[in-house]
């Protein structure tokens, strides 16, 4: 429910997003920590306006800035700066550099080392400040014909924002807070400095993944709630009954209470956006709540029952808060739709459609009570109908209407409500899920017009309901059919060709092994859905057995494994299958993953094969045969192959523990695997 779009959820790092976040008007450099000379990754644009240089210009030039420095930058700072970069040290700096158009300016400038999960310093962050307005006026050939106040007056227009930021330190004692946020950051150490690694998506304090257990109860809860004030609000306005009873009160009490706070946590509660991305900024959070369901959601949790619960309210009024109450149910069409979302077809959707059935008909029970209600007595003539089925429904089930001509002088009696509730409710049910049975029959004109509806919105409703219902059933069982499916077309295929019954028998073996063993998923189907570099992974991790027992595959590069791990194909067999015949021509390098297999030659058993096995193993020449249920990996030899291992060779050199891939041409059965400190010849047997 609360999962019906999860969003993007996965570990990112969100490391300069939190920075400039952070940061606002601050200028600022990324270096590279792990470089020499530690070249700038990343610069924003205060830096490139501040500096005077394009981003692409500063660019892998030095952290330290050294391209803006010029005559009158002091060389003992500079070294001091190299110096803070070498230790990884946290410092801060006076100097004096030079814009592009060599313009001298001083800089403010802060240098702290951003670590990753390892506690390593991978990053370096420096911000600049102009402070050239609280510094001696420069002497420099660029500054000539500029009087002491003009230079004064254009230090101080560009460097507003720095006199914000610096105004604390200026005017000790007052309590100003316009430092930058990144500034701030900085000045209380290193610790709590974000981290350049991957982590999940965090959530600012008092905000709620919408996703996460608490949400998902909760708003389990909410839906049992919303059926609860479904069935109770139309029955309460059509048998127009006041919440007397105290219990009831406060079991309503309570529901409306919890509403509201339901209410609350929908602004607290993240959401995903058009873009799929998980929106946990609160003011977003509010504003689209509010736009939304907020009107909806205030109006059915406010307190009528109470209202009702007084004796002088006006019973016209007091039907009117009930029916406003009927606002909840949209509630239920958007839980309704979170659960499709999340579950898409599953029992619990099976049974959210019986219950949308059975209150659907509750609803048309009441509102066919309140016709008969309505109709039974004429108020102006104060006469009973007599073809009215509540009047019949009394007839029949002893408890007529009477005259009461000693007391009030108005009709009295007829069924009680319960009677009169079961009645409607069978009767609803019966015009919903066929035609009916004729024990109540609508009489009146005002009846045979509801009748007629309902069984127009019936039909509709059972058609819709129970069409979905079917669907379910058929996705519920679809691999089950699929299954029978395929099995009926090789039973067809063994009879029309007059297959042995020992062969036909390996064949049935087989295909429910596989079955077994797969679910009946297509694992290529699902491969070419993801991108080429989560395959990769994918495959790594579906032949790992092979790279982890294999010797040959023990020094290679991750590159090198993701480029084979591409080109292997899983296979599986049944115990009994021959694999190959001795004489065979062998295209492929297989590798056992599970189970075990058996070398046999002129009819005895000369070896048995478990794991770790591949190609060199076997003896020759000899027939192999699946001794158990085993899987096992091939690499197809084909031109393709051979066209992606050449390439291999020129990516993964042997120097770097990759692969030296090709045969021999004294044995070209034989397909070499090579490492820097690891060979291993694997013969294709023929």
């Amino acid at each position: 429910m609360a999962g019906g779009r999860r969003g993007l959820v996965a570990p990112q790092n969100t490391f300069l997003e939190n920075i400039v976040r952070r940061s606002n008007d601050t200028n600022f450099v990324l270096g590279n920590a792990q470089i020499v000379d530690w070249p700038i990754v990343y610069s924003n644009d205060g830096f490139c306006k501040l500096s005077g240089y394009h981003r692409a210009e500063v660019m892998q030039k030095s952290s330290t800035c050294s391209f803006m420095y010029g005559e009158l930058t002091d060389k003992e700072m500079t070294e001091k700066v190299r110096r803070t970069f070498e230790n990884y040290e946290m410092n801060s700096f006076e100097i004096l550099m030079y814009k592009k158009n060599r313009m001298p300016v001083w800089f403010f400038v802060k240098i702290a080392p951003i670590r990753n999960e390892q506690d390593k310093v991978v990053l370096f962050l420096c911000t600049f400040s102009d402070i050239t307005a609280f510094k001696q006026p420069i002497e420099d050939d660029s500054s000539k014909g500029w009087g002491k106040f003009a230079r004064l007056t254009r230090a101080l227009t560009s460097s507003r924002g720095v006199l914000q930021q610096l105004a604390p330190a200026v005017h000790k004692g007052e309590n100003v807070h316009k430092h930058s946020r990144l500034a701030e950051v900085l000045q209380l150490g290193s610790e709590i400095l974000p981290q350049y690694k991957q982590e999940t998506p965090k959530t600012p304090p008092h905000i709620i993944l919408h996703y996460c257990l608490f949400k998902t109860t909760w708003d389990w809860v909410i839906l049992i709630l919303t059926f609860y004030t479904a069935i109770m609000v139309p029955y309460n306005v059509s048998f127009k009954t006041k919440q007397n009873n105290v219990t009831w009160l406060v079991v309503d009490s309570i529901v409306d209470v919890i509403f509201l706070v339901d209410i609350v946590l929908n602004f607290h509660t993240t959401f995903v956006g058009p873009a799929g991305e998980v929106i946990s900024d609160p003011k977003l959070i509010r504003m689209n709540y509010v736009k939304t369901w907020f009107v909806i959601d205030l109006l059915s949790c406010l307190p009528y029952d109470v209202i009702n619960a007084f004796e002088n309210v006006d019973e016209g009024i007091s039907s009117l808060f009930s029916s406003l109450k009927v606002v909840r149910l949209l509630r239920l069409g958007r839980v309704a739709r979170k659960l499709d979302h999340y579950i898409e077809y599953g029992a619990a959707v099976l049974v959210l459609l019986v219950c949308v059935f059975g209150l659907a008909a509750h609803w048309l029970a009441c509102i066919w009570y309140s016709i008969g209600d309505y109709e039974v007595i004429d108020e102006d003539s104060n006469t009973v109908r007599l073809d009215s089925w509540l009047y019949l429904l009394g007839e029949t089930v002893g408890t007529p209407y009477r005259f009461n001509t000693s007391g009030s002088g108005r009709w009295e009696g007829g069924p009680s409500k319960d009677s009169v509730y079961i009645t409607s409710l069978y009767f609803t049910m019966t015009s919903l899920t066929s035609i009916g049975f004729g024990n109540i029959a609508p009489n009146t004109d005002g009846e045979k017009i509801f009748a007629v509806a309902m069984m127009m919105i019936g039909s509709l409703l059972y058609a819709t309901i129970f069409g979905n219902v079917t669907t379910i059933f058929q996705q519920m069982y679809a691999n089950t059919n699929r299954y029978h499916e395929m099995l009926n077309s090789v039973r067809d295929f063994l009879k029309l060709y007059q297959v042995p019954k020992g062969l036909s028998e390996r064949v049935m073996d087989y295909i429910v092994s596989t079955w077994s063993m797969s679910r009946g998923i297509d694992t290529d189907k699902v491969l070419q859905i993801c991108p080429k570099d989560m395959r990769a992974d994918i495959c790594v991790h579906l032949n790992r057995k092979v790279f982890k027992e294999h010797p040959a595959f023990r020094l290679a590069s991750d590159g090198c494994l993701r480029a084979l791990a591409m080109e292997f194909q899983t296979s599986h067999s049944a115990p009994g299958d021959l694999i190959y015949h001795a004489g065979e021509s062998v295209d492929s390098l297989c590798f056992v993953v599970s189970g075990s297999l058996e070398v046999i030659q002129d009819d005895e058993v000369v070896a048995i094969l478990a794991l770790p096995v591949g190609p060199r193993d076997v003896p020759r020449p000899a027939e192999r045969r699946s001794l158990s249920s085993e899987s096992w990996v091939s690499l197809h030899l084909g031109q393709e192959l051979s066209s992606n291992l050449d390439r291999g060779n020129h990516l993964f050199p042997v120097d770097n523990h990759g692969f030296r891939f090709g045969g021999t041409d004294s044995h070209p059965s034989r397909f070499t695997l090579s490492c820097k400190s690891h060979q291993r010849t694997l013969e294709v047997l023929a």
